[in-house]
């Protein structure tokens, strides 16, 4: 392979898209950046020009993965109908997600990196805007809300959308669970569980009682390894 190819800066990008198809294939345990360098044909020494060890590679790598789920939020935004499709279209993107892409999402929401302080500066602008993104999908469903039942509702969505894709990436659905149920049965289930078709515009009753019940919560509190707050954001400097 000609070592020229990736001077210019490429081969910051050409590090990322081989740990990414490294994690998905191999797992995280044993890529290094030496593996990668062989791999791309350059230097053991050039990928340190770019990433100053493996840990911050990793951070891209996951950074991707969330800018990535900010495209399939934004596209799910676009849906024709009423905010509900669009909710429903942007869990059912989440849950291929994570079943279609095991690794990058394991490093995404299984690592520490968002729960470090602070966090690896690379992770939060776009960990941060698929929060903001998935708050905007709820928030839609729940037009007449007040800020506090559409905080509690994202984090029941969360939480529902993500205790399944954990559970199901775990082995956790034991066939006395789920027989006889089909795989498209139990993802309808888990769509009508947080976007239920023909659901009411205004927050329901229970809805607000969730909100009273829930509004003295953070969200970190739901140990999902992103800690999001609910009234604040990551920063660069580890406040939030």
């Amino acid at each position: 392979m000609d070592k020229d190819r990736y001077h210019h800066g490429d081969l910051a990008n050409a590090l990322i898209a081989a740990a990414l198809a490294a994690v998905e294939r191999d797992g995280v345990a044993d890529l290094s950046l030496r593996s990668l360098a062989e791999r791309l044909g350059v230097s053991r020494a050039a990928p340190y020009r770019h990433f100053p060890d493996r840990d911050a590679l990793l951070a891209a790598v996951a950074a991707r993965g969330f800018e990535a789920l900010c495209e399939g939020y934004e596209t799910a935004l676009a849906t024709p109908g009423n905010g509900v499709q669009a909710l429903r279209a942007a869990t059912r993107f989440y849950m291929d997600f994570a079943s279609g892409r095991p690794g990058l999402h394991g490093l995404m929401f299984h690592t520490d990196f968002l729960t470090r302080t602070p966090p690896p500066a690379v992770l939060i602008p776009p960990a941060n805007r698929a929060y903001d993104l998935l708050m905007r999908l709820v928030s839609a469903t729940i037009p007449d809300a007040d800020d506090r039942a559409r905080k509690a509702r994202t984090i029941t969505v969360w939480s529902t959308t993500f205790g399944f894709v954990a559970l199901r990436a775990a082995g956790r659905f034991k066939p006395f669970m789920r027989d006889p149920l089909e795989d498209a049965e139990i993802e309808a289930a888990i769509l009508d569980a947080v976007a239920p078709l023909g659901a009411a515009s205004a927050a329901s009753p229970v809805l607000e009682g969730v909100a009273r019940g829930l509004g003295f919560l953070k969200a970190e509190a739901l140990e999902t390894g992103l800690q999001f707050r609910t009234d604040r954001r990551f920063d660069v400097d580890g406040a939030a």
